[in-house]
């Protein structure tokens, strides 16, 4: 009867691990590294017998009659969210002068069971696991251990099984202790020793009998210790499928293009900058002369940018031979002409080419101070005539116009 009540456990068991992992096909678990899920806690509790019987000093026990106090220390760790070992340290104890101890003994401790489990948390197996410890959760323990008794005719060791069930609360906002309210049934398995009446030590051989087993409740406390994804618990991780990574490889994959271009972009801009310098610096390389004409035009020339008229720092230094020109010969004047480049509408390159001379006035006023009075402007429009480079075509040109 005992082999086909376990096969039937085992298959029911079979199943829900079926059920459970299909469910989790689109999950994975973080925080399950070896130094990972460890708990420590301690606990306390009563036992009871759960048949009468007549205990080693001659006194009737059973099931309600004879309380056994008990302290106990658990260390476990939590290999899945629903599977663990856990390992019980339990001391049974009473005063050394109380006439019904349950063990039969005049020790402080009367007995101590060392009890190796596996866990199971029933709420993970059946509900699955969230991302994080339920506030309620129900946990299944069993296992064997040693049993050792301190009897009046000598210590006894002997096996025995546990089964146990947690009614488990998880508290804290990072879950990190757990409270939990456990029944427990110890039975003896076999005995060896002196002591043949104490009650986990009268029946020999492995079998499960009431007559020599404890019902005991435990009210604990564990502690769960950090982890490695810097929680106190198992983390699940959301799984991408293969249509949804390849949409984020794509998205990738465009980027990268946009930036290859962008790239691309800016290298032609500095090739044009490059070039510029280049034309701006053998500009600047020609020395201030006078040239023989129907006016007498003084270089260098200011350079403009296309469409503007603001002052380049570079052009500064030909506005500056100017005004050195002008401090040298105080009864100099001088008349400023824009021009502009023939792109563009007409209109818009007459008033850019006026205010490329304005500006330049301003600064020979402004900077170098040079009167007002001694400089005039003139916007010429857009030319072609200055030089076959429309570069050169936007300038401002000085003049001197003394009599």
């Amino acid at each position: 009867m005992f082999y086909l009540k376990m096969k039937k456990v085992i298959l029911l068991f079979a199943a829900a691990m079926l059920t459970v992992s299909a469910s989790a096909q689109k999950t994975a678990i973080t925080a399950n590294k070896a130094g990972d899920n460890w708990y420590m806690g301690i606990n306390v509790g009563a036992a009871t017998p759960q048949q009468k019987f007549k205990g080693a000093n001659g006194k009737d026990f059973g099931f309600f009659k004879g309380f056994a106090p008990k302290l106990g220390v658990r260390v476990g760790k939590n290999l899945t969210t629903v599977f663990g070992l856990a390992a019980d340290v339990d001391l049974y104890m009473l005063s050394k002068t109380d006439a019904k101890n349950l063990m039969g003994t005049k020790t402080f401790i009367d007995n101590m069971n060392v009890d190796l489990m596996g866990t199971f948390n029933l709420s993970n197996l059946f509900a699955g696991y969230k991302g994080e410890p339920r506030c309620f959760e129900v946990i299944g323990l069993a296992g064997l251990g040693w049993s050792h008794a301190f009897g009046q005719a000598g210590k006894a060791n002997a096996i025995n099984g546990k089964a146990a069930l947690d009614f488990a609360f998880n508290l804290g906002a990072e879950k990190a202790w757990q409270l939990y309210i456990e029944p427990a049934i110890i039975y003896g398995l076999e005995s060896y020793g002196a002591a043949q009446n104490n009650i986990l030590m009268n029946k020999t051989g492995f079998q499960f009998d009431s007559r020599a087993a404890l019902f005991q409740l435990s009210v604990g406390v564990n502690y769960k210790f950090g982890t490695s994804n810097g929680t106190h618990n198992f983390a699940v991780a959301q799984l991408r499928d293969q249509a949804e990574i390849d949409g984020l490889n794509a998205q990738i994959n465009g980027l990268r293009a946009d930036v290859d271009a962008a790239n691309a972009a800016s290298a032609a801009k500095d090739a044009t900058i490059a070039d510029l310098k280049k034309k701006l610096a053998e500009c600047e390389a020609r020395p201030a002369q006078v040239i023989e004409k129907k006016e007498n035009v003084l270089q260098p020339h200011v350079i403009f940018r296309q469409g503007k008229a603001t002052i380049d720092a570079a052009q500064y230094a030909s506005i500056e031979m100017v005004a050195n020109y002008m401090k040298n010969h105080k009864d100099a004047k001088v008349k400023v002409q824009g021009y502009a480049s023939p792109e563009g509408k007409a209109e818009f390159n007459q008033k850019l080419s006026e205010k490329r001379a304005e500006a330049v006035k301003a600064a020979l006023v402004k900077k170098y101070k040079i009167a007002a009075d001694r400089i005039t402007v003139e916007g010429l429009g857009a030319t072609d005539k200055l030089s076959t480079e429309n570069d050169f075509n936007r300038v401002a040109m000085f003049v001197d116009t003394t009599k």
